[in-house]
């Protein structure tokens, strides 16, 4: 199946349900499944082109995690943390039936997926990580977390594609077209007709109201959970990425799960996986 199906799967936070859609490429039936999960402020179209080329052999499953895409926003944006993307997904898990599955997560959702495979009787076999790992880097966080809460908007389309592709420069070298659809997948038109981010722009509440004293618990609870990671991992790093540093990512091939690391030259935080050298690394670690 060339064209994914839209789904949704009813989730629930404290403060109440909420839908959390998702695209399913390939045979609904097949148990062989991989599910991709993007980025902090990007959307499950992101895996479009590695879906298509993948999905011969796997049911791809995308999700739209809650508060971007087509997905709902949480009533309360204090909960758009990873433990409750982590609770979400097991919730998909549950509604895929898959006994296993290979985890693909981008940035925020390497970090789901680390939270998934910490835990004892988790269903990942495979644990590909992009850009992200076991420690991240403060003043990354800080550089998203600076326009992610911005509430922007634009009179036309052109305007608002510009903007996307300026925040979005360590993406790396891409075509015109490519970097229309980059920002067509996270843009959508309000009932004014003016263009505005498809996601809640209280994504950004739990990360500035974050104290020192708590991104040190994070930081630590982060480690403590790759190093509790048992399944085959690989770390794909940019090599100009400053999210996750080239000490960090060396460090990770020693400890924990002691992933294999490959780099993409030309490319910061973080790849896109839309060209065929990058496809060609996810392809040959989940299917040799």
């Amino acid at each position: 199946m060339t064209h994914p199906q839209l789904k949704s799967v009813q989730c629930v936070s404290p403060v109440g349900l909420h839908k959390m859609a998702y695209k399913e490429w390939g045979d609904p039936q097949n148990p062989n499944v991989l599910v991709c999960v993007h980025g902090l402020s990007r959307v499950s179209d992101d895996f479009d082109v590695l879906a298509r080329g993948l999905c011969d052999t796997y049911r791809v499953v995308c999700p739209d995690v809650v508060g971007r895409g087509r997905s709902d926003w949480l009533r309360d944006p204090r909960f758009y943390v990873v433990p409750q993307y982590v609770s979400d997904m097991v919730t998909l898990l549950a509604r895929l039936n898959a006994e296993t599955v290979d985890w693909f997560g981008t940035s925020m959702g390497g970090l789901i997926g680390m939270g998934l495979c910490a835990m004892q009787g988790n269903p990942v076999r495979k644990l590909l990580l992009n850009d992200v790992g076991a420690a991240v880097n403060p003043v990354a966080i800080a550089r998203i977390a600076d326009y992610i809460g911005k509430p922007v908007k634009f009179a036309s389309f052109d305007e608002a594609a510009h903007y996307i592709r300026a925040i979005s420069a360590t993406f790396g070298p891409h075509t015109d077209e490519e970097w229309r659809k980059l920002a067509a997948d996270v843009l959508r038109q309000d009932q004014d007709g003016q263009w505005i981010l498809h996601y809640d722009a209280g994504l950004a509440v739990p990360i500035k109201s974050n104290t020192p004293e708590g991104m040190q618990r994070d930081a630590s609870l982060l480690a403590a959970t790759y190093d509790a990671i048992t399944c085959k991992t690989l770390v794909v790093r940019g090599a100009e990425s400053d999210l996750l540093t080239v000490d960090v990512a060396k460090d990770m091939t020693q400890r924990g799960p002691k992933a294999q690391l490959v780099e993409v030259p030309g490319v910061g935080h973080a790849p896109t996986f839309v060209h065929e050298e990058q496809i060609a690394i996810a392809r040959q670690f989940f299917l040799g």
